[in-house]
């Protein structure tokens, strides 16, 4: 899950980084109110969760209480980037000096973390690491390791931090790094980091992206979502402890395997070239349980979505037997009743497929279409989807 900025400046400042002071407001009289509170010149900075911010308009310097309004007027309801801003931070201002770069990530390839550096970053990083690599440094970060004051001081020298500024950049990197092992991060960026006139290091901006894995290691995390901004069958389905992704297609998808269903949406997206472009709806993985009540909840979420023509099951029994993945689907369908009102083709294979398929066929119920192997489920779903656009 990403953070807002204003989320990752709070987590910073809960962890020692220095951060400037930060007020979120909704309205362009809660920005005055902020910037009147602050005090002095002050920021107002659109909080959404893409980059592009200040070149599309989202960030605005503001030198009175009456400039700060104008600019929340201006921000709040822009659209950057298809996202609408509906809330924006005032935070107070900073006299730069210079403009650095600092982010540790999960590198998976690698299986471990990865420090980025550079003395000659700040907000043009990506063209800085094509157009100059060689000032961006990279650090391996042992996770077993971290990085503590000695590392620190060895990745501001990689990076080319003058001797003057290693020892005062140095505690921020450990700190900063505090914070993405303590949350469980999976990136947390400050672009830029600066050096103020008055000699300080200030994170004045924030990204933090944070494992929704590791959830149950951090109750408060929940507090973190943006509900209203969430799509409200993603959050259905996160709710009943499915892993649903919605896309922009019809054909509804569900299977049991996260390789199992990437498949499936490729084979799905090849079959409907034939019929008009027809595209996958989602990406629903039951996991290897489809109970009735699992089942229902998969295609509870997906015949909720007013896009999807046709729903494809694709099932390859292994700890779960197709015949209890079949008694699932006929236990789904019933339980739902008249709210399941478009097609389904059902693919088994597997553990038990021939006393699964006898168990749908003798069910007889009118939405299923059996298929004998994936390809021919695909296009046969895609097929419904298009005689029903």
């Amino acid at each position: 899950m990403d953070l807002y900025e204003y989320q990752a400046r709070d987590l910073f400042e809960e962890y020692g980084v220095p951060v400037l002071p930060g007020i979120i407001a909704d309205t362009p009289a809660d920005v005055r109110a902020a910037a009147e509170k602050l005090g002095g010149v002050v920021v107002v900075k659109a909080q959404v969760k893409v980059g592009g911010r200040g070149k599309a308009g989202g960030v605005k310097v503001a030198k009175s209480p009456e400039d700060a309004e104008a600019a929340g007027q201006g921000i709040l309801g822009l659209d950057i980037k298809g996202h609408t801003v509906h809330r924006v931070m005032v935070a107070g201002g900073a006299r730069i000096k210079a403009e650095f770069y600092f982010s540790v990530l999960l590198d998976r390839s690698n299986r471990s973390y990865l420090s980025l550096a550079s003395y000659e970053g700040g907000v043009e990083i990506e063209v800085l690491a094509v157009e100059k690599p060689e000032a961006l440094a990279y650090t391996a970060v042992d996770p077993m390791i971290g990085i503590d004051l000695a590392v620190a001081k060895q990745i501001a020298i990689d990076a080319k931090f003058p001797a003057e500024l290693v020892d005062k950049v140095a505690p921020v990197f450990v700190k900063l790094y505090n914070v993405f092992t303590g949350e469980d991060a999976t990136l947390v960026e400050v672009n830029p980091l600066v050096l103020t006139e008055e000699g300080d290091i200030i994170a004045l901006d924030g990204k933090v992206t944070i494992d929704e894995n590791a959830d149950f290691r951090h109750p408060r995390h929940a507090l973190l979502e943006d509900a209203a901004a969430a799509d409200p069958l993603e959050a259905k389905a996160k709710a009943a402890g499915l892993n649903y992704v919605k896309l922009d297609g019809e054909v509804g998808i569900i299977g049991n395997g996260a390789g199992l269903v990437m498949s499936t949406l490729d084979v799905v997206a090849y079959a409907g070239e034939n019929f008009g472009s027809v595209k996958p709806a989602n990406f629903l993985d039951i996991g290897g349980g489809a109970s009735a009540e699992v089942m229902a909840a998969g295609l509870d979420v997906i015949l909720g979505d007013p896009q999807v023509k046709s729903v494809f099951v694709n099932v390859f029994g292994g700890i779960t037997a197709c015949d209890a993945v079949a008694k699932g689907i006929v236990g789904a369908l019933a339980e739902l009743g008249s709210s399941a009102n478009k097609p389904l083709v059902v693919r088994l294979d597997g553990n038990n497929v021939e006393e699964g398929r006898r168990i749908l066929a003798e069910a007889n119920h009118p939405l299923v279409t059996l298929a004998a192997t994936m390809d021919e489920g695909a296009a046969k779903a895609a097929e419904l989807a298009h005689a029903a656009k």
